[in-house]
């Protein structure tokens, strides 16, 4: 095997380069998750070091399916994998986190990396992975003693970092955001629908001034509530505001959407199974609803075919959900009756009869 040493002023260089205080590099190996042994989906940001293609970009992280990558970004499932985009674009990459022994959680023994010539692994986490984790991690979980030597061909597990936690006792996806140079807390926080003292405890940070440009930041990802029973085999389903998710064998195409009252909305996705099998029903039994349609009344009560989950065997489970899309302020006020301000006056009326009644006794 040829070996590869770095010159020592490079790596002095280097060196000089991790502990400036705007890198990222100054992180902390993973993020805090507690939750030990524990498993689940996060997002982490990848800034383009050059133009480069989906397929690039699925082969380094090591996405098993294009459409993985495509609901990521909420990218069209049309999208070709030669599809190019141009440096400094940021992609959100998914992939499978796991909790450690020791409170943290990096990615679960992906993506692997093989060493080519004229490596270093200040090179490799710096400009192949854009600062998403520093030259030291890559070296600690790989076992190797010394940094200034490494391998052509050696395989090296890059550990990104992620989080399995709950947040505030709900289920969120955690999402590796790389912050952008003239960003703030208060951005951020409006930005993602979450608190100030939430990001700062994730992140350990004691002030928002603390803020690092450049820095991987754990953001919980709200998520759309669903209907998947515990049973199901994607239980939970969990999918944040702007992504999708293909779920029962591609068959299932969900979406979420803050605009849609945090529901996940699922459909049949229209997608050919190899092998030439079709997708089993999605209808919801005793209705001539199909998994997606929805039909409303006048008091502003929707009935819709929800996604369930699915079995073993492949049978996609669905059931008939009811919600209120009566707008805040309207004549129904929300009232679960319907009659909203109209009962209001009734019961109003009710009310000075009874006291006039009273007054003339």
């Amino acid at each position: 095997m040829e070996k590869i040493l770095i010159p020592t002023l490079i790596l002095l260089c280097s060196i000089f380069t991790i502990i400036q205080p705007t890198s990222s590099q100054t992180t902390t190996p993973g993020f805090k998750c507690t939750t030990r042994g524990a498993t689940c989906n996060s997002l982490i940001d990848y800034k383009l070091p050059n133009t480069t293609t989906l397929s690039s970009v699925r082969t380094l992280f090591q996405i098993k399916n294009l459409r993985t990558l495509l609901a990521a970004n909420n990218l069209p499932l049309t999208t070709p994998q030669n599809q190019t985009y141009p440096a400094s674009t940021t992609l959100k990459i998914p992939f499978p986190c796991s909790c450690t022994n020791n409170g943290t959680g990096i990615s679960n023994h992906r993506p692997i990396y093989t060493v080519v010539p004229n490596d270093g692994l200040y090179h490799i986490a710096a400009e192949v992975f854009s600062r998403l984790v520093t030259f030291q991690q890559i070296q600690a979980v790989n076992n190797i003693s010394n940094a200034d030597e490494i391998e052509v061909g050696q395989k090296l597990w890059v550990p990104l970092p992620c989080s399995c936690d709950d947040v505030g006792g709900e289920k969120v996806v955690h999402y590796g955001y790389s912050v952008p140079t003239g960003s703030n807390v208060a951005g951020i926080v409006n930005q993602f629908n979450t608190t100030e003292s939430v990001l700062l405890e994730l992140n350990g940070l004691k002030d928002a001034k603390d803020l690092l440009a450049d820095s991987v930041l754990d953001v919980p990802l709200k998520v759309c509530t669903t209907s998947v029973r515990n049973g199901s085999m994607d239980y939970p389903l969990l999918v944040p505001n702007g992504t999708y998710t293909l779920t029962a064998n591609n068959c299932v195409r969900c979406q979420c959407n803050a605009a849609n009252s945090w529901v996940l909305q699922c459909e049949p996705s229209g997608i050919s199974l190899p092998n030439g099998p079709t997708c089993p029903s999605t209808q919801c039994a005793g209705t001539a609803f199909d998994l997606g349609n929805s039909t409303s009344d006048s008091n502003c009560n929707l009935s819709r075919c929800a996604y369930a989950g699915y079995n073993t065997n492949g049978t996609i489970l669905t059931t008939l959900t009811q919600e209120s899309t009566c707008p805040a302020g309207n004549n129904n006020n929300g009232s679960p009756s319907g009659n909203g301000s109209k009962g209001l006056r009734s019961s109003l009326a009710l009310v000075a009869s009874l006291i006039a009644l009273h007054l003339l006794r």
